[in-house]
Protein backbone atom coordinates (compact mmCIF):
# COMPACT_ATOMS: atom_id res chain seq x y z
CA UNK A 1 0.00 0.00 0.00
CA UNK A 2 1.32 3.19 -1.39
CA UNK A 3 1.86 5.96 1.59
CA UNK A 4 -0.02 9.22 1.12
CA UNK A 5 3.41 11.05 0.72
CA UNK A 6 4.45 8.47 -2.26
CA UNK A 7 1.21 9.22 -3.67
CA UNK A 8 1.60 12.75 -3.67
CA UNK A 9 4.96 12.61 -4.75
CA UNK A 10 4.24 10.29 -7.91
CA UNK A 11 1.65 12.71 -8.79
CA UNK A 12 4.00 15.44 -8.72
CA UNK A 13 6.89 14.09 -11.01
CA UNK A 14 3.70 13.11 -13.12
CA UNK A 15 2.95 16.95 -13.27
CA UNK A 16 6.79 18.53 -13.70
CA UNK A 17 6.97 15.50 -16.78
CA UNK A 18 3.72 16.80 -18.31
CA UNK A 19 3.99 20.61 -17.70
CA UNK A 20 7.68 20.20 -19.03
CA UNK A 21 6.74 18.35 -21.90
CA UNK A 22 4.08 21.12 -22.66
CA UNK A 23 6.45 23.64 -22.19
CA UNK A 24 8.93 22.27 -24.61
CA UNK A 25 5.84 21.71 -27.53
CA UNK A 26 4.82 25.22 -26.80
CA UNK A 27 8.37 26.79 -26.73
CA UNK A 28 8.83 25.29 -30.13
CA UNK A 29 6.13 27.66 -31.88
CA UNK A 30 8.09 30.35 -29.92
CA UNK A 31 11.22 29.54 -30.97
CA UNK A 32 10.29 28.81 -34.99
CA UNK A 33 8.57 31.94 -34.80
CA UNK A 34 11.73 33.88 -33.66
CA UNK A 35 13.99 31.85 -36.18
CA UNK A 36 11.44 32.89 -38.92
CA UNK A 37 11.65 36.56 -37.95
CA UNK A 38 15.73 36.48 -37.90
CA UNK A 39 16.28 36.95 -34.42
CA UNK A 40 17.23 33.90 -31.80
CA UNK A 41 14.96 33.66 -29.15
CA UNK A 42 17.30 35.49 -26.67
CA UNK A 43 17.18 38.81 -29.14
CA UNK A 44 13.62 38.71 -29.60
CA UNK A 45 13.05 38.20 -26.24
CA UNK A 46 15.05 41.59 -25.27
CA UNK A 47 13.00 43.23 -28.03
CA UNK A 48 9.72 41.84 -26.53
CA UNK A 49 10.29 43.16 -23.06
CA UNK A 50 11.41 46.61 -24.42
CA UNK A 51 8.76 46.79 -26.93
CA UNK A 52 6.13 46.17 -24.12
CA UNK A 53 7.09 47.70 -21.17
CA UNK A 54 9.24 50.61 -22.76
CA UNK A 55 12.60 51.75 -22.00
CA UNK A 56 14.20 49.14 -19.47
CA UNK A 57 17.40 49.04 -16.87
CA UNK A 58 19.71 46.46 -18.32
CA UNK A 59 19.66 44.80 -14.99
CA UNK A 60 16.01 44.63 -15.12
CA UNK A 61 16.08 42.97 -18.73
CA UNK A 62 17.51 40.19 -17.06
CA UNK A 63 15.85 39.55 -14.83
CA UNK A 64 12.28 39.50 -16.55
CA UNK A 65 13.96 37.26 -19.02
CA UNK A 66 15.84 34.86 -16.01
CA UNK A 67 19.54 35.66 -18.00
CA UNK A 68 22.98 36.16 -16.27
CA UNK A 69 23.66 39.84 -16.56
CA UNK A 70 26.88 38.94 -18.64
CA UNK A 71 24.48 37.35 -21.51
CA UNK A 72 21.67 40.13 -21.16
CA UNK A 73 24.70 42.48 -22.37
CA UNK A 74 25.95 40.51 -25.27
CA UNK A 75 22.88 40.17 -26.75
CA UNK A 76 22.14 43.65 -25.97
CA UNK A 77 25.14 44.75 -27.77
CA UNK A 78 24.24 42.72 -30.65
CA UNK A 79 21.22 44.34 -30.85
CA UNK A 80 22.79 48.15 -30.63
CA UNK A 81 25.25 47.07 -33.62
CA UNK A 82 22.02 46.48 -35.63
CA UNK A 83 20.69 49.63 -34.82
CA UNK A 84 17.46 48.15 -33.33
CA UNK A 85 18.23 49.32 -29.62
CA UNK A 86 19.88 52.19 -27.60
CA UNK A 87 21.45 52.73 -24.23
CA UNK A 88 21.07 55.36 -22.23
CA UNK A 89 22.28 56.51 -19.06
CA UNK A 90 19.94 57.31 -16.14
CA UNK A 91 20.16 61.44 -15.41
CA UNK A 92 19.55 60.58 -12.02
CA UNK A 93 22.34 57.51 -11.56
CA UNK A 94 24.50 57.36 -14.27
CA UNK A 95 25.80 53.51 -12.97
CA UNK A 96 22.10 52.63 -14.16
CA UNK A 97 22.16 52.35 -18.07
CA UNK A 98 18.49 52.31 -19.80
CA UNK A 99 17.65 49.99 -22.91
CA UNK A 100 15.31 51.40 -25.40
CA UNK A 101 14.11 50.77 -28.75
CA UNK A 102 15.47 52.48 -31.46
CA UNK A 103 12.93 53.78 -34.20
CA UNK A 104 13.85 50.95 -36.30
CA UNK A 105 13.46 48.41 -33.66
CA UNK A 106 10.28 50.10 -32.88
CA UNK A 107 9.00 49.71 -37.14
CA UNK A 108 10.49 45.73 -37.28
CA UNK A 109 8.54 45.19 -33.93
CA UNK A 110 5.83 46.75 -35.13
CA UNK A 111 5.97 44.39 -38.41
CA UNK A 112 6.92 41.16 -36.70
CA UNK A 113 5.35 40.80 -33.06
CA UNK A 114 1.62 40.48 -34.50
CA UNK A 115 3.07 37.28 -36.55
CA UNK A 116 4.48 36.16 -33.11
CA UNK A 117 1.65 36.73 -31.24
CA UNK A 118 -0.35 34.88 -33.82
CA UNK A 119 2.26 31.64 -33.53
CA UNK A 120 1.83 31.77 -29.69
CA UNK A 121 -1.80 31.99 -30.12
CA UNK A 122 -1.84 28.84 -32.66
CA UNK A 123 0.44 26.51 -30.32
CA UNK A 124 -2.29 27.64 -27.26
CA UNK A 125 -5.39 27.18 -28.78
CA UNK A 126 -5.68 23.48 -27.16
CA UNK A 127 -7.36 25.51 -24.18
CA UNK A 128 -10.38 27.79 -24.38
CA UNK A 129 -10.08 31.39 -22.53
CA UNK A 130 -11.91 29.98 -19.38
CA UNK A 131 -8.93 27.27 -19.41
CA UNK A 132 -6.27 29.79 -20.45
CA UNK A 133 -7.28 31.49 -17.43
CA UNK A 134 -7.72 29.01 -14.78
CA UNK A 135 -4.23 27.62 -15.68
CA UNK A 136 -2.71 31.17 -15.61
CA UNK A 137 -3.87 31.54 -11.83
CA UNK A 138 -2.84 28.10 -11.40
CA UNK A 139 0.67 28.63 -12.58
CA UNK A 140 1.01 31.48 -11.00
CA UNK A 141 0.10 30.16 -7.46
CA UNK A 142 2.78 27.49 -8.44
CA UNK A 143 5.35 29.70 -9.35
CA UNK A 144 4.80 31.81 -5.93
CA UNK A 145 5.06 28.60 -3.83
CA UNK A 146 8.02 27.38 -5.18
CA UNK A 147 9.85 30.71 -4.83
CA UNK A 148 8.73 30.67 -1.32
CA UNK A 149 10.61 27.40 -0.56
CA UNK A 150 14.36 26.37 0.10
CA UNK A 151 14.98 23.74 -2.46
CA UNK A 152 15.46 19.91 -1.51
CA UNK A 153 18.73 19.11 -1.76
CA UNK A 154 20.24 15.37 -2.77
CA UNK A 155 23.13 14.24 -0.83
CA UNK A 156 25.46 12.18 -3.62
CA UNK A 157 26.03 8.93 -3.06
Amino acid sequence: MLKLEDVNTEQSLQLFHVFAKAFKSVSEHSYMSCKTQGFNPTAFAVLEVLYLKGSQPIQQIGSKLLLQSGNVTYVIDKLEQTGLLRRKHCSKDRRVIYTELTEEGKAVMDKVYPEHSKALSNALQGLNKEEKDLTIRLLKKLGMAAENITPVTVKKT
